[in-house]
């Protein structure tokens, strides 16, 4: 027994599953000293969806987010999260690209990257690994957790042992979906803790309510961190909340040691937060869904489902689709679903029940999916799910990414007008348009003179 250290996720996963990743850079430095201050494991600061929303709908550059908190958090680990071979993004990126990133992350002040991939595919992992070990910095291998005829605890033990045996400096289980319920993880931790040497941490989300639940019996296991976040922003499609936890610990051999009242504190600070999202649009929810137990659907895809039904007049429809998704999902070969496949399924089942004909229109995402461009599914795709969405063409074995040429001189030539750091490439290389219209924008403020590519003054939170 030993005591259970929190790595905190107020700053990037909390706020991005309950306030569309709107949580400014300009509301995070106040608090950030006293963040500081907990003793926190770490902080989860960038990363995630983070990245793109900063210059989408923020008009902030995230390298900049990066720099300032750094200055402001002295102590405390700062931690990332990176999809592999995908990085921020939705596609597999040249390794050159992956390298630079990781190198450019580090150089900037992130200390620990926790690094999965959707399929958990091992081999678009391997870089980024790489990478991080090269540049100093620590690198967490990631278990994505999910619910399927092929999912065990075995193939989760068997992928952790893969990760030590890959250099990485721990391991997370990723539960996307708080599908990991109290004596599943019980079990997986301990299997886990008698096969690998690494620390273990877990990850959850609360969407089915059973997160709290399951971190108690994870933490008897065994299990060395856990995330939370601080109770404004908890709960719902977020984490556990970190205030609890902490005082449940107290007086135990799991103590963290942490302060309530210094955390009370910064739980005030939030609650402000909350209320100016709030007052600004954001539509935040902590109801509880336990259909994500049947459907395997995390919070965010369920939203994301509602809204391309919303924009097609088919909110009727919706009860057929969540019916789809695992029928989907099982012709895909049982990805887990996370960042991209989550989107991929959900809008493959959408147009499956609004065309009244399964697979009639495919998106190319999905098509190379198929084709094998995101790595390998957990099961093979039955041929006859192959010949309706890709015909004939032949299906990629290799590494993805062994197909991709290096690409950082070329991007440096398609931007050179619009550098100021070297960062700069590596935000054009994952978000181009994005990207473009931040750079045109910031020069236009810079020289002073007007310009319409973007107007920056639409609302926080667009319909």
């Amino acid at each position: 027994m030993a005591k259970v250290m929190i790595t905190e996720t107020v700053l990037r996963d909390a706020h991005q599953s309950l306030l569309a990743t709107r949580m400014t850079t300009d509301e995070m430095l106040p608090i950030a000293e006293k963040l500081d201050k907990v003793g926190y494991f770490s902080l989860e600061m960038w990363g995630g969806a983070t990245f793109d929303a900063c210059m989408r709908f923020l008009n902030e550059d995230p390298w900049d987010r990066l720099r300032k908190l750094r200055d402001k958090i002295k102590n405390t680990k700062l931690q990332m999260l990176l999809r592999g071979q995908n990085l921020l993004g939705y596609r597999h990126y040249p390794d050159d690209v992956v390298e630079a990133f990781v190198a450019k992350a580090i150089d900037n002040g992130i200390d620990i990257i926790r690094i999965f991939d959707a399929l958990n595919d091992i081999r678009n992992l391997e870089v980024a690994i790489k990478a991080t070990k090269k540049y100093k910095g620590h690198a967490q291998g990631t278990v994505v957790y999910t619910l399927s005829p092929v999912h065990n605890i075995d193939t989760y033990v068997d992928m952790a042992k893969k990760l030590e045996d890959m250099g990485c400096d721990s391991i997370c289980i990723k539960d996307m979906a708080g599908l990991l319920t109290p004596y599943t993880a019980y079990e997986l931790i301990k299997k886990m803790k008698e096969t690998i040497k690494l620390p273990i941490q877990l990850h959850s989300h609360y969407t089915t309510g059973v997160a709290d639940m399951t971190y108690l019996k994870a933490i008897e296991a065994g299990v060395d961190v856990v995330d939370t976040a601080i109770s404004p922003l908890a709960l719902g499609t977020s984490q556990p909340a970190t205030e609890p936890l902490v005082a449940t610990l107290q007086g135990t051999p799991y103590d963290t040691g942490l302060d309530l009242d210094l955390l009370n504190e910064i739980a005030e600070y939030f609650k402000k937060v909350r209320e100016d999202h709030i007052k600004k649009g954001a539509i935040m929810t902590t109801e509880i869904d336990t259909r994500a137990f049947k459907f395997q659907i995390p919070g965010g895809m369920l939203s994301n489902l509602v809204s391309q039904l919303k924009q097609q007049n088919a909110l009727d429809k919706y009860e057929e689709v969540l019916k789809e998704v695992p029928r989907v999902r099982e012709d895909l070969g049982y990805p887990p679903l996370v960042t991209p496949t989550s989107q991929m399924v959900g809008t493959q089942a959408t147009l499956n029940v609004l065309t009244g004909e399964r697979y009639k229109m495919v998106p190319k995402e999905i098509k190379d999916y198929v084709k094998g461009l995101y790595g390998r599914p957990p099961v093979p795709i039955s041929e006859e799910i192959k010949k309706k969405i890709i015909g004939d063409e032949e299906v990629v074995t290799v590494r993805p990414a062994d197909l991709l040429k290096p690409q950082m001189d070329e991007l440096k030539k398609e931007i050179s007008a619009y550098i100021e750091q070297d960062e700069d490439i590596l935000s054009y290389a994952l978000f181009p348009q994005v990207a473009l219209n931040f750079f045109k924008q910031r020069q236009a403020r810079k020289y002073k003179i007007d310009s319409d590519l973007v107007d920056f003054n639409e609302k926080v939170y667009p319909a």
